[in-house]
């Protein structure tokens, strides 16, 4: 399947397509974001036999054509004007996309897949991509009303950053306000080694977390002038905050790690309860890594 026309910009949003209705919610989102951006969308299907001794190739390769037919219909009825591309990949899904995320400006995936179990929040495929994707990824999943503003998990750490700029580009596209929210509780550890107080003042720590999250936000807000920013200052744990917060955005954007997260870790616990509980779609920002 080969794009209708030549895109604005060659950097294509990506998203997996499987068949599934999440899937198709998923291509609805893409679209979205394709037209927002000014750029193609890529529709991606990845082609893996689950028996061994029959390879995927050949006697299910039809059935993937047909996947990723019904996936351009459904984009180009939500984008009539919009570049649309379409490819099957031999390989596992998660490997096919973490792949694809090295060329991608997004890469956005359904919250469950046509192969998921019942009992999982997220499925494994989404899990996968909040972790290891190379660019930002979308999880479409709860309800995302145009009208409600872009929500940002603010915690001030470096890794953070790429984060608040995602979140600033969302809301700019969007042209809705963006909801900025830190949550603090106490005192919290920032390295190894880090001696926290027995007593502290807590009008002063809440001073200290308002400056933190005022520094995080003023770069920028100084490129996005147009952004009406709205700081949201909670005391109380992250987690709940935020998504209960999610309730009222259309968009709920974290970093993929965060202030208090272990080195090993790759997906922080904060983005972790957002992606499996949140009332809108997902977007997990990663922080760069140093090149070896």
């Amino acid at each position: 399947m080969r794009a209708r026309d030549r895109s604005v910009n060659a950097v294509p949003v990506v998203v997996g397509v499987d068949g599934s209705v999440p899937s198709l919610a998923a291509v609805d989102l893409a679209a979205q974001e394709a037209v927002l951006r000014r750029c193609g969308l890529r529709l991606v299907h990845a082609l893996a036999s689950p028996y061994p001794q029959f390879p995927a190739e050949g006697w299910l390769r039809p059935h993937a054509e047909n996947i990723l037919g019904e996936a351009w219909r459904h984009a180009h009825e939500m984008a009539p004007d919009l570049p649309i591309d379409g490819e099957i990949i031999t390989g596992q899904a998660g490997t096919v996309l973490r792949d694809c995320s090295r060329t991608a400006r997004l890469v956005v995936v359904g919250d469950r897949g046509a192969s998921g179990f019942g009992a999982l929040l997220v499925g494994s495929v989404a899990v996968q991509m909040a972790a290891h994707a190379a660019c930002p990824i979308l999880v479409a999943r709860g309800e995302a009303d145009r009208e409600s503003p872009v929500l940002l998990g603010v915690d001030g750490s470096s890794a953070n950053d790429p984060a608040v700029g995602f979140a600033f580009e969302e809301a700019a596209l969007r042209g809705v306000p963006l909801v900025a929210e830190h949550a603090w509780a106490h005192p919290v550890s920032t390295g190894p080694g880090d001696m926290l107080p027995l007593v502290y003042d807590v009008s002063e720590l809440g001073h200290d977390e308002e400056r933190l999250l005022s520094e995080a936000l003023a770069g920028w807000q100084a490129k996005y002038p147009d952004v009406v920013v709205e700081r949201k200052l909670v005391r109380g744990g992250a987690r709940p905050a935020l998504i209960e917060a999610t309730r009222h955005a259309q968009l709920v954007v974290v970093g993929s790690r965060g202030r208090g997260g272990f080195t090993g870790l790759l997906l922080g616990s904060v983005s972790q309860a957002v992606l499996h509980h949140a009332d809108c779609p997902v977007a997990i920002v990663p922080h760069p890594q140093p090149a070896n």
